[in-house]
């Protein structure tokens, strides 16, 4: 085992034992941010549920331990609360089920889990408004015609369920929609809006929010993680080169704005960034993307995404990850800083994308993508 190798498998042991060990409190449960060492956890609506689950699920594909399968099985079913609920439904369930259902499907046939993804596509394919070419984020009357760049990462979701149905028309609005964010979300020079607002009734653009980020024309360093990924993805699942394009403008503008620990401040564009937090949650999202343009580019552009990727992960694991004392495996993820939410704190998601993006140097694809890739 090389170098390389033996820091990877040292940074997957440690992660699951982890999550081993912040089971047995967890259980069935949906952890969010964590305070003082332990998680806080959240009603199954939140738009975090998926990321427990999505853990044991990866600790369940190494381990093969049934407690983990019968926890992930057990906050799937919670979850039917709140896709029967209907309303609360928002434009976060691919994350919600995508990390659920999907990967109980994939990772043991479960029909029931099938039934249910294919419900929440369908629903999620209703928020589309063909004027404008967008799905609505979140359900506020005022925010009709409001689109953010996150939702990227729940087009896979539309892509699995016309394969599954047949039905070409979920990937159709998948398209659609990631068309629109190349078009109207990622800048030029490869950051990316936050939130950009629509007329409803017609369509036109009108504006666009700093939402989680320091100001509309500043860059969010997380919103700057799921364009490199959601467009990836994008591309694996369509084989259409704007999208592959779009990641790599995305990927290089991140890159090239990163601190020399690699793990970037909580925006980019920071009129200062001196006593500013950093976001490991967008480190990790982002390794987790350039692993999918190492898998789908040739020669030096693969190695460089993979080496990159690499760089963010090994920093993260030896200047980032939590002692004994802490329930979460990263430090230091900022959840929303203009919300004062999470700031300087563990964070689920970050936890996630880390494994994920290891599992992936593992040689293992994750629940977003297409078909297995080689890494």
């Amino acid at each position: 085992m090389n170098t390389t190798e033996q820091w990877i498998q040292e940074a997957w042991n440690a992660g699951i034992s982890k999550v081993i060990s912040t089971s047995r409190r967890i259980g069935a449960a949906f952890p969010h941010g964590s305070q003082d060492g332990r998680f806080q956890l959240m009603s199954p609506h939140y738009w975090t549920a998926g990321f427990w689950p999505g853990l044991l699920w990866l600790a369940y594909r190494d381990q093969q331990a049934d407690e983990l399968r019968q926890l992930a099985e057990s906050c799937e079913e919670q979850l039917d609360e709140v896709l029967h609920g209907y309303e609360r439904l928002d434009h976060d369930m691919g994350f919600m089920w995508t990390l659920t259902s999907i990967a109980n499907w994939q990772m043991t046939g479960n029909e029931q889990s099938k039934r249910r993804a294919l419900m929440v596509a369908s629903h999620l394919a209703g928020r589309f408004n063909l004027q404008g070419s967008f799905i609505r984020a979140w359900n506020h009357p005022e925010r009709v015609g409001w689109a953010i760049i996150d939702c990227m990462m729940n087009l896979p979701l539309l892509h699995w369920a016309s394969k599954q149905s047949g039905d070409p028309r979920f990937k159709h609005i998948a398209v659609a929609h990631a068309k629109m964010a190349l078009k109207h979300f990622i800048r030029e020079d490869g950051s990316a809006y936050h939130v950009v607002c629509f007329d409803p009734e017609t369509g036109e653009r009108t504006g666009a929010l700093g939402g989680q980020g320091y100001a509309e024309d500043s860059a969010w360093s997380r919103g700057a993680a799921w364009a490199i990924h959601g467009s990836i993805l994008s591309y694996q699942h369509t084989g259409d080169p704007a999208f592959l394009e779009a990641a790599e403008r995305a990927a290089h503008y991140f890159l090239t704005h990163l601190p020399a620990d690699k793990v970037p401040y909580w925006d980019f564009r920071l009129p200062s960034f001196e006593g500013a937090p950093r976001d490991s949650s967008a480190a990790a999202i982002a390794a987790s993307g350039l692993l999918n343009l190492a898998a789908t580019c040739q020669g030096e552009r693969a190695s460089f995404y993979r080496e990159q990727a690499c760089a963010i992960l090994q920093s993260l694991s030896c200047n980032y990850v939590a002692d004994d004392s802490e329930e979460a495996i990263l430090v230091a993820g900022t959840g929303n800083l203009p919300g004062n939410q999470n700031i300087n704190k563990p964070l689920i998601y970050g936890d996630y994308f880390y494994m994920e993006a290891l599992s992936k140097l593992r040689g293992q694809s994750s629940f977003w993508e297409p078909e297995p890739q080689s890494f």
